[in-house]
């Protein structure tokens, strides 16, 4: 990989960052990327999104238009494609990438990853990573026929989707009638198709974020987390493991990076009881369960994802002690949100609070994370929920 020279902003020398996504994740990843004085160009559907208030340009498109995409990338000539989310022609990246644009971390990973019937085939046949049952189906019948013979309690999953999205657990046979409806109404793709996976007996879920460097692999601390609906609630770091498991965490890890290749950050996300580990899923970008490392990390997983790939060698990644993020959440209708109680929120030693910058809210939405370290997780995780209650949200 090349070394890097960085020109100023916004001059015919600058090195340009285009962000494909512009919410809070890659809010974080544009702030890391502006203070290392790359050119930041937040790309997302939607005007005045978290990124792009602090890029320094943006412009508003839909991504899944591979007219368009492509369009704005011959356009910008962006020096790094950092995609954001999962709603994206990947197809234009494949393609842009053989034309010499440089997608991080790769335009294949993006595009494999986004789909799980791409990631699992990789994982389960070609890697032979443990991972649970699984049996893809294309309609009802198919995933009727597909619940009965891996049995209930099982997950139904659309194949393409995001943040939990169209996925549902199948308890009894009036859950089976509704999940196929259910996933395809949540999941993208011009073909409707779910995997429906066996449900693991395991004791807790873990992500590990592993960071593909010039100089090798490293791993932060593994995260545990909590979710609602499939959609991340609270984190926390260092989750408790043996020695055996997290050594087994590691090796699954590395072989899927190495496997799916690229500099940067993936969110590795695995399956643990005692000493066993299965695989479940890889994002190949920072991870939202990942916001804890805003205080658990001398380096977020942001500011690691943009030195991986402007190339840096990346040290052991030291773990500063028991920390913990809660999500806010914004519940209402209305393009005004209002956030008082900060000076309350942020009175104790050792929190922090980060608000997105959200213009809108219908229904609910994630606004902002709340952050704590103590000396125990269980202590982490109560002040960062103590922050994260003091903080009053309106919406208008």
């Amino acid at each position: 990989m090349r070394e890097y020279t960085i020109g100023t902003p916004l001059t015919l020398k600058a090195t340009k960052l285009m962000l494909l996504g512009s919410g809070e994740l890659g809010r974080e990843i544009a702030i890391e990327s502006v203070r290392l004085g790359l050119e930041v160009i937040a790309v997302d559907r939607y005007e005045n999104a978290p990124a792009m208030q602090v890029a320094q340009r943006s412009s508003v498109i839909n991504m899944l238009d591979p007219v368009s995409l492509r369009d704005l990338i011959l356009s910008e000539k962006p020096d790094f494609i950092v995609p954001e989310v999962e709603a994206i022609a990947t197809d234009v990246l494949v393609e842009l990438e053989k034309e010499g644009f440089q997608v991080i971390p790769v335009a294949t990973a993006t595009k494999l990853t986004m789909d799980r019937e791409g990631i699992r085939t990789l994982a389960a046949r070609e890697l032979g990573l443990p991972t649970s049952d699984y049996i893809f189906a294309s309609s009802k019948e198919e995933c009727l026929q597909a619940i009965k013979k891996i049995g209930m309690p099982c997950f139904v999953k659309p194949v393409m989707s995001s943040s939990g999205k169209g996925q549902m657990k199948v308890k009894t046979i009036e859950d089976a009638e509704a999940c196929w409806q259910h996933a395809v109404s949540g999941g993208r793709g011009a073909t409707p198709r779910v995997i429906v996976e066996d449900l693991i007996d395991f004791e807790y879920e873990i992500t590990l974020l592993t960071v593909k460097h010039r100089g090798g692999v490293e791993f932060c601390a593994p995260i545990g987390h909590m979710q609602v609906d499939g959609d991340y609630r609270e984190s926390w770091q260092p989750q408790p493991m043996s020695s055996a498991a997290y050594e087994k965490s590691v090796d699954i890890a590395t072989d899927i990076v190495e496997s799916l290749g690229g500099f940067g950050v993936f969110g590795v996300e695995l399956f643990v009881k005692g000493d066993d580990v299965w695989f479940s899923e890889v994002s190949p970008r920072p991870h939202d369960t990942g916001m804890v490392t805003l205080i658990s990390q001398q380096l977020s997983q942001f500011a690691l994802h943009v030195r991986a790939l402007l190339g840096c060698n990346i040290a052991p990644i030291e773990n500063l002690g028991p920390s913990a993020s809660y999500a806010i959440l914004g519940h209402g209708t209305g393009n005004v949100i209002l956030y008082s109680g900060i000076s309350d929120a942020l009175s104790e030693k050792d929190v922090d609070l980060k608000i997105f910058g959200k213009p809108n809210v219908v229904g609910e939405r994630r606004l902002g994370v709340a952050l704590g370290k103590a000396e125990s997780v269980t202590e982490a995780r109560a002040k960062a929920k103590k922050v994260a209650r003091k903080l009053i949200v309106s919406i208008e």
